[in-house]
């Protein structure tokens, strides 16, 4: 049985958007290399202050960047 999994839908949000990750990553002032690797689901942590400020550039909620996979 696999591990349940928190997917990032950053991607999605972004594509909703009309926005690119550079665009991104300048709103927020976050790394495109830092943004890329939460995007592709590779980070192991998220600080409360980065969410807070990729919701307020992004206009959304926490559960719109991330959910909880049950396998």
């Amino acid at each position: 049985m696999a591990e349940p999994v928190i997917r990032v839908r950053l991607d999605e949000v972004l594509k909703e958007r009309g926005l690119t990750l550079t665009e991104l990553s300048h709103r927020v002032q976050i790394t495109v290399v830092n943004l890329s690797i939460l995007k592709n689901g590779h980070a192991r942590a998220i600080r409360f202050s980065t969410l807070m400020r990729l919701c307020d550039a992004l206009d959304c909620q926490p559960g719109d960047l991330l959910s909880y996979e049950r396998s």
